[in-house]
């Protein structure tokens, strides 16, 4: 296991910090997925069967389809926090600031991550890139507190898992993966219950965005890059919202000749937002680092204060050049040059 630890065994530390505290702060970054959520209620669950106190806070709401599943309607939505707690669990996000909470700094850190460019920023730093999801450490650890896995806790691994690896698609996915998943339906969940309210539970604005983004997606590299490019009015057009846009990036993917995927979006407070996607062979957090970003081989994202246009200038290149040099690229034509 790769691990970036503040101490030789870090899971058991976090284990020993547990045992000796009372009151645990959990948040995750902002714009919350699924593994954030996931993550952060699996470990809610097994804390509070310890006997502790726990809440949730994060600066956005979960998505509309993890509404229904159980301990959601729990999570505090808010901008900072001042309460007293005895540690801070940051779960899968790069940096405290990427939580969008500020008055953070004050307590006992623990951050649990499995993104590549962790600032290693906590008091305990547990870092594993090899892990398909950060519910994985989750769940390891929820087996090192002892605790047993309920069906709430079984769920929330199960949802951590399936959303970050794409509906197990992406990359990392390895046989210990699949024994989560074992474990998670022994206890009684139904997967296919679970991925049903995951996927089909969407909007008819989500439907109608989806429609929009397509029939703007410009391709380039004989069809092996698309780039999509998402704003607020586009989101007013289709009466859609941010929550509606997760998951979109993926779509262009479905095609065979589609390699790599950009969804470039405008943020007031950021500048613009990257997400980056592909398959086979091409490594986008390559592309995500050379804008201080990170992430994953298949899934990585980067926020830089520049306009759109001159992010997507500067992105394009570096995408056809990735597919290009990537071993895995399917075989066909010469590449065009983008003009």
């Amino acid at each position: 296991m790769t691990t970036r630890p503040s101490s030789p065994d870090p899971l058991h530390v976090i284990r020993d910090v547990v045992g000796t505290r009372q009151r645990f702060l959990l948040t995750s970054h902002a714009r919350p997925d699924g593994d954030a959520i996931g993550s952060q209620l699996a470990l809610a669950f097994a804390l509070r069967a310890l006997g502790k106190h726990v809440r949730i806070v994060n600066k956005d709401a979960p998505p509309p389809y993890l509404w229904e599943f159980p301990g959601v309607p729990d999570i505090e939505v808010a901008s900072s926090v001042d309460d007293d707690f005895d540690a801070l669990f940051v779960l899968e996000c790069s940096s405290l600031e990427r939580t969008g909470l500020t008055g953070l700094e004050r307590y006992f850190v623990i951050n649990i991550d499995h993104h590549v460019g962790n600032g290693a920023y906590g008091a305990i730093n547990w870092f594993d890139e090899t892990a398909s999801a950060c519910g994985e450490l989750v769940a390891d650890l929820i087996d090192a507190l002892g605790v047993t896995w309920t069906r709430e806790v079984a769920t929330h691994l199960y949802i951590a898992i399936l959303t970050d690896t794409g509906g197990f698609r992406h990359s990392h996915i390895t046989e210990r993966t699949f024994e989560y998943c074992r474990r998670a339906t022994a206890v009684g969940l139904d997967a296919a219950q679970i991925a049903r309210t995951v996927y089909d539970s969407n909007s008819v604005g989500r439907l109608k965005l989806l429609g929009a983004l397509l029939n703007q997606m410009e391709l380039v590299a004989d069809n092996r890059v698309a780039v999509l490019i998402l704003d607020s009015t586009l989101l007013n057009v289709t009466g859609s919202s941010s929550h509606d846009t997760e998951g979109l990036i993926n779509v262009p993917l479905s095609a065979k000749d589609v390699q790599v995927v950009a969804l470039l979006r405008t943020d007031d407070a950021e500048g613009t937002r990257v997400s980056l996607r592909s398959k086979y062979d091409a490594d986008v957090q390559v592309v995500a680092r050379q804008f201080g970003g990170g992430g994953h081989p298949n899934a990585a994202g980067f926020t830089v204060r520049e306009p759109i246009d001159v992010v997507r200038a500067r992105l394009r290149p570096l995408l056809v050049e990735l597919v290009r040099s990537s071993e895995g690229a399917p075989k066909g034509a010469p590449y065009k040059e983008l003009e």
